[in-house]
């Protein structure tokens, strides 16, 4: 966005409402399970009315997983722009998950409670491609610099991020059924990609 056309006053609220309720499902939720939370108590802890609420949800598991999700993603594409820049794209995406992987295990049990969601709500799964795929914008937009001869309609950053997400849910799987460390499972997922970076 331009200096000279900042954002209105009224899409500012807007954002700031929407992220106030995530946060509040998120923090409700970590505190009692989804279960456990209702709309009701997310509406009054962010402040808002319940039919505000659902004008920017549909229903309270969307809100919990904005509010997980939406700080991760901002975590990742802080991670990937801070890597020095002649790193390439592949090993500053795999340094950039393995500086985040510190902070996986505080959040074990929300990230636990999503995966087991997502399987078991298609409308929650729908939600969750969606934040997937802006993930992958977000991430090969951050790439496109570190690959050095790009055409114009180059596949290579979008391939890289979309295998990046691929990597993540598949290890997340891997997590809930099986156990283990998440931080070793997404690192092993992120080095098995091949992509030529030239």
């Amino acid at each position: 966005m331009s200096h000279s056309q900042p954002e209105s006053l009224a899409v500012r609220k807007r954002r700031a409402t929407n992220a106030r309720i995530a946060a509040s499902a998120a923090r409700l939720a970590g505190l009692h399970g989804v279960g456990g939370t209702t709309v009701d108590q997310i509406a009054a802890d962010a402040e808002v009315a319940r039919a505000t609420f659902f004008r920017y949800y549909d229903t309270k598991e969307s809100a919990v997983a904005e509010g997980i999700t939406g700080p991760w993603l901002t975590l990742v594409t802080e991670a990937i722009a801070r890597q020095p820049g002649d790193l390439p794209a592949k090993e500053a995406l795999v340094t950039a998950f393995g500086e985040l992987a510190a902070e996986f295990p505080a959040h074990a049990g929300q990230i636990r409670e999503l995966a087991r969601l997502t399987r078991s709500s298609p409308a929650l799964g729908a939600w969750t491609a969606q934040t997937y795929h802006r993930y992958e914008q977000a991430i090969a937009g951050l790439l496109t610099p570190r690959f050095g001869d790009l055409t114009g309609h180059d596949p290579r950053p979008r391939l890289l991020a979309a295998l990046a997400m691929a990597a993540v849910r598949i290890s997340l799987d891997d997590w809930v059924d099986h156990g283990g460390a998440l931080p070793d499972l997404i690192h092993r997922a992120l080095s098995t990609i091949t992509i030529d970076p030239a």
